[in-house]
């Protein structure tokens, strides 16, 4: 079930009006979809980001638009941060048509412990994201890869996932999600000119 969240209109456009919303609370956004016109709007950050939480990167928003009397199923389409101060700058929320599928970029979680790292190899995670279709309600938040009988020099591709009836990977099934490198090969320690010498002067001892 989508969580509700409650945005009000954003009239005036200037900058120093969004700089009044971010120090009040609120998150500058806009709603907009393929049958909807761009409308500027703000949301309360609070709510929203125990929305997000609850529902993850991927959930489905019921928002409400004060004034107009509609409630629009949205998805969160952009979602820009503050690098430095990690506070909310702007949001991108589309409207979604329930019944039509659409794509959209799911994050990749390694799960278990791979035999080959016990044996020095190197866990090399290549795939952050997977591109998936499927009905809004039914994209993931994340795609679980096991990697627990993995040796060294195996791999996992995309064609190698588990096949799920609720979404479509639209990455190239030959693309590598994760394989176990073999340790690198150890150098052995260059002498030192003391060393060289002693060494050559043994050897000639042996001559």
């Amino acid at each position: 079930m989508a969580v509700k969240l409650i945005a009000k209109n954003r009239d005036d456009l200037k900058r120093s009006q969004t700089r009044e919303y971010r120090l009040s609370g609120l998150v500058p956004a806009v709603l907009y979809g393929k049958k909807l016109e761009s409308q500027p709007v703000v949301v309360d950050s609070v709510p929203f980001i125990k929305a997000l939480r609850e529902v993850g990167r991927n959930g489905i928003f019921s928002l409400s638009v004060e004034g107009n009397g509609k409630t629009h199923q949205v998805i969160v389409h952009d979602l820009q941060t503050d690098s430095l101060k990690g506070g909310l700058l702007h949001i991108d929320f589309f409207e979604v048509d329930m019944k039509s599928e659409l794509d959209a970029n799911v994050a990749v979680r390694l799960t278990g412990e791979a035999p080959g790292s016990k044996e020095g190899g190197v866990v090399s995670h290549l795939l952050y994201e997977l591109s998936v279709r499927a009905l809004p309600a039914d994209i993931p938040e994340e795609i679980e890869v096991d990697i627990s009988n993995l040796g060294i020099g195996d791999s996992i591709q995309v064609s190698d996932l588990t096949h799920v009836d609720s979404f479509e990977i639209n990455n190239d099934p030959e693309e590598t999600i994760v394989t176990i490198t073999a340790p690198a090969a150890e150098k052995e320690p260059e002498q030192t000119p003391e060393e060289e010498v002693e060494e050559a002067a043994e050897e000639k001892q042996e001559e």
